[in-house]
């Protein structure tokens, strides 16, 4: 491959991974026309690209673009597909995840598409916990509810004491005169006599 040709193939790679932090690394080896097809269309109706890549030139434009994965790393073994396109590393690694484990394709897919790993904001991390990882929706809920729930608490302990003192008022203030007295209290007891 002529300099001219691996200059192209590097300008190309750049301006399509320039804007993007999260992948997932995929090996294809031996998959049909039919599989290939399945696997793309699949992933595409939830807008996440497949790319055939060459390792070398892959990893040269990705060291530019700062995700500095080592040479020596898995993810640039044999042959490297990467997918990329969901909102978060967790959405796309979870729709990878169910159409490589669909019941359906299961037989297409079975050892001819396997995962090497995902990269999440440009740091390599193993597949399983990219799956696990929560969704960006998922940990703002996470944060609001850290951020709430002692300022729930807080506001019960304020309001908790007023609402027993207002309760106790009302009470008092329900009861007509005399009521719930109990004998000689409504007067003022006899002085006792001396003797």
């Amino acid at each position: 491959m002529s300099k001219e040709i691996k200059q192209m193939e590097m300008a190309t790679l750049t301006n399509t991974f320039k804007d993007v932090r999260d992948l997932v690394v995929l090996h294809v080896k031996g998959l049909n026309s039919l599989g290939e097809y399945t696997l793309r269309a699949s992933l595409r109706k939830k807008k996440i690209r497949l790319q055939m890549v060459k390792n070398t030139l892959t990893r040269r434009v990705f060291a530019e673009l700062g995700m500095n994965i080592d040479a020596k790393s898995p993810y640039w073994q044999d042959t490297t597909v990467l997918a990329w396109g969901a909102s978060s590393i967790a959405e796309l690694s979870r729709a990878v995840e169910s159409e490589l484990k669909n019941p359906k394709m299961t037989a297409l897919y079975k050892d001819k598409v396997t995962v090497k790993g995902a990269i999440a904001d440009g740091l390599p991390v193993p597949f399983d916990l990219a799956v696990k990882m929560p969704t960006r929706l998922e940990a703002i809920g996470e944060v609001l509810a850290c951020v709430l729930s002692p300022g729930a608490q807080i506001a019960g302990c304020l309001v908790s004491p007023g609402g027993q003192v207002a309760g106790q008022i009302q009470t008092i203030s329900e009861k007509k005169e005399g009521e719930g007295l109990g004998e000689g209290q409504g007067e003022a007891a006899p002085a006792a006599t001396a003797s």
